[in-house]
């Protein structure tokens, strides 16, 4: 079972579809109630992060943990907090431009890379980054598959970026449940 988080109007074939209003991550009970007895094979949540706080953000991710199979993983993406265009930053920025009707007026928190990273870390992940700013700006790269989760707002899926000129970008990571090895 693979499940996208806050889907909005994104499916995927071969990936169940969600709304906060069915599977809030803060909540036990909606992965209980969605789940019944079974685990996830994976997650994807883009631009879902920040519109919980750091800690929320940390329960939401140990809560996915406790919900994945082992070896399972959670695709993520956020904005980036490290990424030099103004427009960009003035878009994502904690409370969006103030209009309740935008879509970042209920952000809470604006990533950088390290400390996203470092919510999943505390959640007993294996955190890998795939594509993120560093604190120069630099934009860093990794290939991923998008099979395993496509992120719409990435280097390569969002036509707004070319090779030559960054337009939008977020901090991508998978974040890996380990798997257990079990005594024969």
């Amino acid at each position: 079972m693979k499940i996208i988080i806050g889907a909005g109007k994104t499916s995927f074939e071969g990936w169940r579809s969600t709304q906060e209003n069915e599977l809030n991550l803060l909540n036990r009970k909606d992965f209980e109630d969605l789940l019944k007895d079974e685990k996830a094979d994976a997650f994807l949540a883009e631009h879902v992060w920040e519109h919980m706080t750091y800690e929320e953000g940390i329960i939401a991710a140990k809560n996915c943990y406790e919900y994945l199979k082992d070896g399972g993983y959670i695709r993520v993406a956020v904005p980036d907090k490290n990424f030099r265009n103004d427009w960009y930053q003035n878009m994502v920025q904690v409370g969006g431009n103030g209009d309740p009707n935008h879509p970042a007026y209920s952000h809470k928190i604006v990533y950088d890379y390290k400390t996203f990273y470092d919510v999943f870390l505390q959640a007993g992940f294996d955190v890998e980054l795939l594509e993120y700013c560093d604190e120069q700006g630099n934009f860093h790269y990794k290939y991923w598959n998008e099979q395993d989760g496509r992120i719409g707002r990435s280097f390569r899926f969002d036509t707004r970026n070319s090779e030559s000129k960054l337009g939008m970008v977020s901090i991508i990571l998978d974040a890996k449940k380990p798997k257990i090895m079990r005594g024969e």
